[in-house]
């Protein structure tokens, strides 16, 4: 019996000069005991349903037609004093950024405390106990503490564990979660879905998962909705829709998965152009203008909803052209023809060439343009408002050496608070190391003087993880490029103005982008504007934090196919920064993995992935969302478990033996050494530079591994990858 049933659900959003019609007749149901996951790109509609069954719409919103059935009620009739009864009573909600969602200026315990006092009638005192409880439950440290702390005072995973023990407090009939673990690491990501997935469970909740992560969906999900501009495209069986999608919107998302092409080299399929403006849709098939395989009906009309039935129940899609077969099996080439070629080259991209695997790692010259030598990066703890004593050390980056030759990608990886980005904030020289040494080629940066620190510091060039707040809102485009350019007296103001214009179209960008502000693009365009940034100066190495962790997945194939052609084009170095070991496989040539500010692992990027030797690399990779529901359902106890320790008193040893399942006494007492094959004895000087010299030869680096005891063999996620079935034929 269904729990919530949307018939016809239509809302606008009125502006100053438009109307922008944001969801167009959507139908929908959740069952009691279900989780329905919505699924597509930003704008088309998810967060916008999610928000329209709570009525808690933007300025200017309102629900012009339909129904949403929730146990019996009509929600769109309801008067406001009966809708906030239901409001966090009955449907609780988890919000995307749990920063701005919780009060920076109440305790997060009264917070959590408030729904039951409003709809249970609790006392303070009652409600307090309750939330202590209910902390714990969702696995907050210290629970009666914790109540006391103000926001700031938790970490990321913790404030979303606020937000969960809040949406969940009353015990509703049905959470709606909106991107719950879009800005988490891939290990507190899985900790938070098996925890919401548990306590749906135990309180038989149905549940509303609103992601762009198809892999979130494929381990979490039920039945799947996908959206496109406001409208239904498909809806299935979790198992169905990823076996054998209909819609050609969906075919396309997979398509565009890094998994697709990891290790091939080739090209990420990204869907061209962008999704329609709402404000006049077209009148036919939405998807029409970006889809590969339309024909004329699909621009002449609105396709109708069609409905099959399939071994796991009915599947219905809106689209006039459905894919035929399996998505692991090819189509016949006469569909596949449907589109001249011409059409599949994505319009806003840079050229539309395939790239190309480099045959060779090692450039000719052989050496490297960056070289890290026993860097380190401790941070002072103070205490005291006026004496400010010092309490001791985060050890942030610990002794750390590496190097990227010119040309080629260095993917670091690592949980949140692994030393990730303090190492990229220390390569372009906005941190100050404690000790070690950063050669840019060949010379200390911090022994440059003159002419030629100024050339140092164009040279390298930072591309940040939050491109919207790395831009000043009050500049225009063209100013925001140009300030490099003034900032270094490049040529003159005519020869800097033509900079940008020739900027803007390495990116793929119109020159009429110039004149606008930053608000005015969507999350990828400001990402393309922060590379652009970053090229002004024409530097040799970009260091890339977390630049595509918040984009969707169309999105962020089209910065990853752009990072790649300019790499090509312009001999660029990257070190990419990210927690998403998919996406650090297919860009990258070699993978150095973090932990806790030590290096664990390094190797080439395809060796790393699939044979990994350090437990920690493994656990990561075990804990990715694999696009897969077989997958992921037969790995949900893998992965690394348990809490990073904190790095102002680091274990002891091995500083991941709390958390790995193979540590003995040695890994206490012993730091292992990072070289090839790991091991307890450290390798003699020789040895390593005998391994590094074979491994040149091949065109490679060698793979080493910090690890007392390391694995041999491949990871847990990779077997079952191999061995799993498509329940659908």
């Amino acid at each position: 019996m269904a729990l919530l049933e949307i018939r016809d659900l239509s809302t606008d959003i009125a502006l100053s000069k438009s109307v922008v019609h944001a969801l167009d007749h959507v139908s929908l149901h959740v069952d009691a005991g279900e989780t329905l996951g919505l699924v597509g790109e930003s704008g088309s509609g998810k967060t916008m349903t999610a928000m329209s069954i709570e009525r808690l719409l933007p300025p200017g919103g309102h629900i012009t037609g339909g129904e949403i059935l929730f146990d019996g009620e009509d929600l769109v009739q309801l008067e406001e004093p009966r809708l906030r009864e239901i409001r966090g009573g009955d449907i609780g909600m988890i919000f995307q950024d749990p920063m701005t969602s919780l009060n920076p200026v109440i305790p997060v315990g009264d917070q959590v405390a408030e729904p039951l006092m409003l709809h249970r009638g609790l006392s303070k005192a009652e409600a307090m106990k309750r939330v202590v409880e209910m902390f714990g439950l969702v696995g907050i440290p210290s629970p009666l503490q914790r109540t006391r702390d103000f926001p700031h005072q938790l970490s990321g995973g913790q404030r979303q564990r606020v937000m969960i023990a809040m949406a969940l407090i009353c015990q509703p009939k049905l959470l709606i979660a909106d991107e719950p673990t879009t800005a988490l690491d891939v290990t507190v990501q899985k900790q938070i879905l098996e925890l919401v997935d548990r306590l749906r469970q135990e309180f038989h909740m149905a549940m509303i998962l609103v992601t762009h992560d198809l892999g979130v969906i494929a381990g979490s999900a039920d039945r799947v909705v996908v959206m496109y501009a406001g409208k239904v495209a498909e809806m299935a069986d979790v198992h169905t829709l990823f076996a054998a999608p209909k819609h050609r919107y969906t075919d396309a998302l997979f398509e565009a998965l890094p998994e697709r092409a990891a290790g091939t080299g080739e090209r990420l399929y990204s869907i061209p152009g962008l999704p329609p403006d709402l404000v006049e849709p077209p009148p036919a098939c939405r998807f029409a203008p970006r889809c590969r395989f339309a024909v004329d009906a699909c621009r002449a009309q609105v396709p109708p909803m069609t409905r099959i039935n399939t071994p796991y129940g009915p599947q219905e899609f809106a689209c006039f052209v459905p894919r035929t077969t399996p998505l692991h099996e090819p189509e016949p080439m006469d569909l596949r023809t449907v589109v001249p070629e011409v059409a599949r080259v994505e319009p806003a991209e840079v050229g539309g060439r395939g790239w190309v695997a480099p045959t060779t790692f090692i450039p000719a010259d052989g050496v490297p343009i960056l070289q890290v030598q026993a860097l380190v990066k401790d941070f002072p703890v103070t205490a005291g408002a006026i004496l400010r004593r010092h309490v001791g050390d985060i050890s942030a980056v610990a002794d750390i050496t590496v190097s990227i030759p010119r040309g080629r990608t260095l993917g670091l990886v690592g949980e949140s608070g692994c030393g990730k980005t303090t190492l990229g904030r220390l390569v372009v020289g906005l941190d100050v190391p404690t000790g070690g040494k950063i050669l840019f080629r060949g010379r200390r940066i911090s022994q440059l003087r003159g002419r030629e620190a100024k050339e140092g510091r164009r040279n390298v060039q930072f591309m940040f993880q939050d491109s919207y707040a790395s831009l000043d809102p009050r500049m225009r485009v063209r100013s925001i490029l140009r300030e490099p350019l003034d900032i270094q007296h490049v040529g003159t103001p005519r020869d800097r103005n033509e900079r940008v214009d020739e900027l803007l179209a390495a990116v793929g960008l119109p020159a009429r982008a110039a004149e606008r502000y930053p608000h005015e693009f969507s999350g990828g365009q400001r990402q393309r504007i922060g590379l652009a940034r970053a090229l002004a100066l024409q530097p040799g190495l970009i260091v890339a934090d977390e630049p595509v962790s918040a984009l969707d997945v169309s999105i962020q194939a089209q910065v990853l196919n752009l990072m790649k052609e300019l790499q090509r084009d312009r001999e660029l170095t990257y070190l990419f920064i990210s927690h998403d070991l998919s996406v650090v496989r297919y860009l990258s040539d070699v993978i150095a993995v973090m932990y806790l500010g030590r290096m664990v692992e390094v190797g080439p990027a395809a060796e790393v992935y699939s044979h990994p030797q350090h437990h920690y690399t493994r656990g990561l990779i075990d804990t990715i969302p694999i696009p897969d529901p077989v997958v992921e359902r037969q790995k949900a106890k893998l992965g690394v478990r348990g809490e990073l320790p904190s790095a102002m008193n680091p274990p002891s040893g091995c500083r991941f033996r709390t958390r790995c399942p193979m540590a003995q006494d040695i890994c206490a007492r012993v730091v292992p050494p990072l070289q090839p094959g790991g091991g307890s004895e450290p390798m003699a000087a020789a040895e390593v530079e005998a391994a590094v010299a074979s491994a040149a030869a091949r065109g490679t680096v060698p793979h080493m591994t910090a690890c007392h005891f390391p694995i041999n063999g491949h990871s847990a996620a990779d077997t079952l990858v191999e061995g799993a079935v498509s329940p659908v034929a």
